[in-house]
């Protein structure tokens, strides 16, 4: 992610918890954290003009009444106090996408948003000769196959980086790069996931998250905030002691088989992942960097999510 997107995420996860707070609190008492992601989230807020600043609050005020809708724990009336903080970047790296927390301690009870400021993204992981995805993604590590397979490629990189070779100088990075990177890549899952029949279910934890969330994303061109529910474990969409969810959220299905698993037809940097319950995803590997590093990173998509993952389009006033 450039830093100009980076910049514009953190500005919009800025508003969206300001908005937050300003509506809860007219109902009852509730607090911002402030820690080191509010800083960076104001800095980045603060390096946006102010039509850019009155954009992102008009989308953060769209998605703000769906909320209270799905979540009567939110406006529930009592003495204690509601917090909402924005998360540091390491809890994505443990496998938390959720971008703000909103929680009641005396109740024991959270949600938690994923923020996406006009991108659809799933995750950003990397492939390198150091990085074990197969551990990272589902608990098992890589086979001595995979490294065999992937070792010479990145070793390539390497010695051209020494080089100061630019990605795009390469004179095959399609037959030398990405197809024998992604062949191994899919040979890898397929053969764990015939001893490992758990490996869908924790490839989709891993790629959207070990916790249930919304998803708020901002499609500015189309004056379009989108909430999208994640409820998985069925933790989201509870009542309050006195009111059912406005708007009722099934839990969806963690997948148990592998569907299909190629390349995407046609190009040679994309898979393909077709899994039970409507589960699908793409992957497109590229180098994230214009000179050549010794890692690639994937692009994942959500090209398909089973129907109980259900999808609000807030139109913005």
């Amino acid at each position: 992610m450039s830093n100009l997107s980076n910049d514009q995420g953190r500005a919009y996860e800025f508003v969206c918890l300001q908005t937050l707070h300003r509506e809860i609190a007219k109902h009852r008492p509730a607090q911002i954290v402030e820690n080191s992601s509010f800083l960076a989230a104001l800095n980045a807020w603060n390096t946006l003009s102010e039509t850019e600043q009155h954009t992102y609050q008009r989308s953060a005020e769209a998605a703000v009444a769906t909320l209270f809708s799905l979540e009567p724990l939110i406006l529930e009336q009592g003495n204690d106090m509601l917090e909402i903080f924005i998360q540091p970047d390491q809890a994505g790296q443990q496998g938390d996408v959720r971008d703000i927390l909103i929680i009641r301690c005396d109740i024991q009870w959270e949600i938690g948003l994923s923020i996406k400021h006009n991108h659809f993204a799933v995750k950003h992981s990397r492939l390198s000769a150091t990085i074990d995805f197969g551990n990272g993604w589902f608990g098992v590590p890589c086979s001595q196959t995979y490294w065999d397979a992937v070792n010479p490629v990145f070793a390539y990189l390497a010695a051209e980086k020494s080089k100061g070779t630019l990605f795009k100088e390469l004179p095959d990075k399609e037959n030398d790069v990405y197809i024998p990177i992604l062949k191994a890549f899919i040979e890898e899952i397929k053969s764990q996931y015939i001893v490992h029949r758990d490996i869908p279910a924790k490839m989709v934890e891993y790629l959207l998250s070990k916790f249930d969330f919304y998803k708020v994303i901002s499609i500015d061109r189309y004056q379009l905030t989108q909430v999208q529910s994640y409820n998985i474990h069925g933790t989201l969409n509870k009542p309050s002691r006195t009111e059912q969810p406005a708007i009722q959220v099934p839990i969806a299905s963690l997948p148990t088989r592998i569907v299909s698993l190629d390349f995407m037809p046609d190009r040679n940097n994309t898979v393909e992942l077709y899994m039970d319950g409507g589960w699908q995803f793409t992957f497109r590997i590229h180098n994230a960097a214009t000179k050549v590093e010794p890692s690639l990173k994937f692009d994942v998509q959500i090209v398909g999510m089973p129907t109980a993952i259900i999808t609000i389009d807030c139109h913005w006033r």
